[in-house]
């Protein structure tokens, strides 16, 4: 597949990407996803873990490693970490309610980040928790616990920036896919514990780094 190929498959699936209610008190297990690598490598190592609500305990955890099928063009990413995703997606023994990525959904420069092409490829509802902004504006959200402020990108809300702690750096959520905006940011709360990230992507985070020699 080509760059302007990847981009037309963005542009036709976003139109099938859901927003509709999510019922926080029916999720019982919800999966975090994370993949590592570095931007010129071709090695990818991706991890999922998954974790019981409301008791965030860690129910199972998926690893592998894996040659990248695509090359690292910025937007376009899921592209190449989706098929690693699923690869490891399909060695689980549970079957998450949920699905959070260490990436964006929305918040996309065409609306149709990782978590929304993997909400929409397991038809599951998911959402974009990242670490910083690709694209939008937000201004700093109140500093306690569950604070936010509006994303925005040409007078469009495509996400929020969350407050997980007081005097730690927001989070910026945004719908992937089978969720609203106000469940997405109520279940990253709900998954998170006594660190910034929610309990799912911190934990795959650390799973997805390499293994020491």
């Amino acid at each position: 597949m080509t760059t302007a190929q990847a981009v037309d498959q963005q542009l036709a699936l976003r139109a099938a990407v859901r927003t509709e209610p999510l019922d926080i008190a029916k999720v019982r297990l919800v999966a975090g996803a994370d993949i590592s690598y570095r931007r010129w490598d071709e090695d990818l190592r991706v991890a999922i873990t998954v974790v019981s609500l409301p008791d965030l305990a860690l129910a199972e955890v998926v690893t592998l490693t894996t040659r990248s099928p695509f090359p690292y063009v910025p937007g376009l990413l899921s592209f190449r970490e989706l098929p690693p995703l699923l690869a490891a997606w399909q060695q689980l023994r549970v079957r998450p309610d949920a699905l959070l990525c260490d990436g964006h959904g929305r918040a996309h420069p065409r609306r149709f980040g990782l978590a929304c092409h993997a909400g929409l490829t397991l038809d599951l509802p998911s959402v974009g928790c990242a670490k910083s902004v690709l694209v939008g504006r937000a201004e700093p959200p109140g500093d306690w616990r569950g604070a936010t402020s509006e994303l925005r990108l040409d007078g469009e809300v495509i996400g929020r920036a969350l407050r997980t702690r007081a005097g730690v750096k927001p989070v910026y959520v945004s719908v992937g896919h089978r969720v609203t905006l106000d469940d997405a940011v109520a279940l990253v709360l709900a998954c998170q514990r006594k660190y910034r990230l929610p309990e799912p992507t911190r934990l795959a985070h650390q799973q997805a780094q390499p293994p020491r020699a």
